[in-house]
């Protein structure tokens, strides 16, 4: 059993995003298992079968809350419920990290069911850190900013991706979470260079590293056009820049995303064990 400390901390090992159907396996099974991340918005109810299992791994595993409905970049303010029912859930968990998207997904009353991209300019950097320090300072904790999946770029945007995120992180103090197969997605369809992504990302403020699947498809010339799925295997190019990632970051700890055609546990535990051999290359 984990001892209150060990639940706080995410080691430099591979977790993988927690389904039920893979309860047994988990609990169970002898696969090497760093830790495990759930989606804060599964777990804001008061009890039943979910909120018991979640507590039982939480005794074996430390656990990460990875937040889908905050709407970080939104134009209005945060849904104060929404902020109250995280706190809840985070000051009786007590996971080892919290993170959220970049992204909007609410407008007025409305909420969309996406995590839509925002332009990088002045106004959106002081709104997004003004809603992340709101966060923090609720949740008396550090969170953690993933960024996005492009699909396309804003003509208004007055800077790279990677130095407002490096800004965010200056005036808030928060920190990063770098998913790998985002940066290839994105870099596909805008005709950007992964690597030279990477190269300017700062690093140094990563909490985790996510990766997983992409579906593939054209433009309307004809280009390939990426959509973020979490639906799929990870492919090899994602896998070799995370590679290249790892080789410039050191260890870190590494998520394996499967979230719509959840396959049988033994495909995940192959992901899983193919993040340990790109975690044992990396010199510690």
């Amino acid at each position: 059993m984990l001892d209150d400390r060990a639940r706080r901390i995410l080691p430099a090992a591979p977790g993988v995003g927690y389904k039920p159907q893979h309860y047994s396996d988990i609990i169970n099974g002898a696969d090497p298992l760093g830790w495990l991340e759930v989606h804060a918005e599964n777990y804001m109810g008061a009890g039943g079968r979910p909120i018991a299992q979640l507590r039982h791994l939480s005794e074996r595993f430390p656990i990460s809350v990875h937040g889908v409905g905050l709407s970080i970049g939104a134009e209005g303010d945060l849904d104060p419920d929404h902020l109250s029912r995280l706190k809840h859930l985070v000051e009786w968990l007590n996971p080892a990290s919290f993170s959220e998207h970049l992204a909007w997904s609410t407008h007025d009353s409305h909420f969309l069911n996406d995590l839509l991209p925002l332009p990088y300019t002045e106004a959106t950097l002081a709104r997004v850190c003004a809603h992340i320090d709101q966060v923090q300072t609720t949740l008396g904790r550090q969170m953690l900013l993933e960024n996005p999946s492009s699909y396309l770029a804003f003509a208004e945007s007055t800077m790279e991706e990677t130095a407002f995120l490096a800004e965010v992180v200056k005036r808030t103090g928060c920190g990063l979470l770098l998913d790998v197969n985002n940066v290839f997605v994105s870099a596909t369809n805008l005709k950007t260079s992964p690597q030279e992504y990477i190269d300017a990302f700062p690093l140094a403020a990563v909490g985790e590293i996510h990766l997983g699947g992409h579906d593939e498809d054209m433009d309307e010339t004809g280009a390939p056009l990426l959509i973020d799925s979490h639906g799929a295997a990870v492919v090899d190019p994602v896998w070799a820049l995370l590679d290249y990632t790892l080789a410039r970051s050191g260890p870190k700890p590494l998520l394996v995303e499967w979230d719509t055609d959840v396959p049988e546990w033994p495909v995940l535990a192959a992901e899983i064990a193919r993040a340990h051999q790109a975690l044992d290359a990396v010199p510690a």
